[in-house]
């Protein structure tokens, strides 16, 4: 059985879920026996880049991945606001203003560190119970409530013209939660204008980044020649910023089964436990011993 982590480059207009799907049939392809599947944190059909997905029991790992930071290069275009705050929706506000490379720059960090922002109308978050995007489909009206997230990193592409701009690339390092779509809107009016993202790339998710990634068409090829398990990263590939913990057969044993091992550690806190170097179990580490976190079948 694969347990682990396979990193598509998504392509433009596939959605997370049909990456999940693409994954499955690869598996299948490469005669692998039936797996869980998931993703790790979702990508709008027109973004690309790193999307992490989740197979056998790294799928129990799938929601620390939700919360990993992630980086994202996107493109602001001056000039017109769309609906959805993107390429795909209809125009709905527009300015002559173009900004200058220095007042884009003047304005960046106003939106670095801990910020509120309020969530695009077209988004997955729910509003009693019903998804924003269906609503905002329907017509209806609604408003979104403003989130606290951090942008813990802005800057600006440096292979630009001076003078006003019609667009400009940015790369942004931000927490869970952080809608980029209303970051480049955000910035757009402070600079005076409005805006909406024409471009879209996640180069890193977590651990993972651009060079872990591949494509649909090297996952086929892979399937194919039935060697997918030489593209997926082993489950501890999701952990590394956790500490590894070597623990007997014994001990392994009872981690295995729920049980709570009475060591102590000198560094309280979250641990993979391993037995020859396998994952066993996400285990904390506290002052009346290791408590399972959440255990691995390997």
């Amino acid at each position: 059985m694969i347990n682990g982590w396979l990193i598509l480059d998504k392509p433009l207009g596939l959605g997370s879920t049909q990456g999940v799907s693409a994954v499955k049939r690869a598996l299948r392809e490469a005669g692998e026996p039936k797996h869980r599947v998931g993703h790790g944190g979702t990508l709008d059909p027109l973004a690309t880049g790193v999307l992490p997905i989740a197979i056998g029991e790294a799928t129990k790992l799938a929601g620390r991945m939700l919360d990993a930071t992630k980086v994202y290069e996107f493109t602001i275009t001056f000039g017109s606001q769309t609906d959805t705050l993107d390429l795909e929706g209809a125009v709905i506000a527009i300015s002559d203003v173009r900004p200058t490379l220095t007042a884009i720059e003047a304005v960046l960090p106003r939106f670095t560190g801990p910020i509120e922002q309020v969530p695009p109308n077209y988004s997955a978050l729910k509003v009693d119970g019903k998804r924003a995007y269906d609503m905002a489909r329907a017509g209806e009206e609604f408003a979104l409530k403003t989130r606290a997230v951090t942008v813990h990193l802005l800057q600006i592409r440096p292979d630009l013209a001076r003078g006003e701009l019609e667009c400009v690339t940015l790369s942004a390092t931000v927490s869970k939660g952080t809608y980029i779509r209303s970051l480049a809107r955000d910035i757009a009016i402070a600079l005076g204008t409005v805006g909406h993202v024409t471009m879209l790339r996640r180069t890193k998710a977590g651990p993972f980044d651009l060079s872990h990634a591949i494509s649909l068409d090297k996952l086929t090829d892979l399937a194919t020649a039935r060697s997918l398990d030489g593209a997926v990263l082993p489950l501890s590939a999701g952990l590394d910023d956790i500490p590894a913990l070597p623990v007997t057969p014994a001990e392994a044993t009872l981690l295995r089964h729920g049980q709570k091992l009475t060591r102590t550690l000198a560094t309280p806190g979250l641990h993979l436990a391993t037995d020859a170097g396998r994952p066993v179990a996400l285990v904390e580490a506290g002052t009346d011993g290791l408590t399972v976190v959440r255990g691995f079948n390997i």
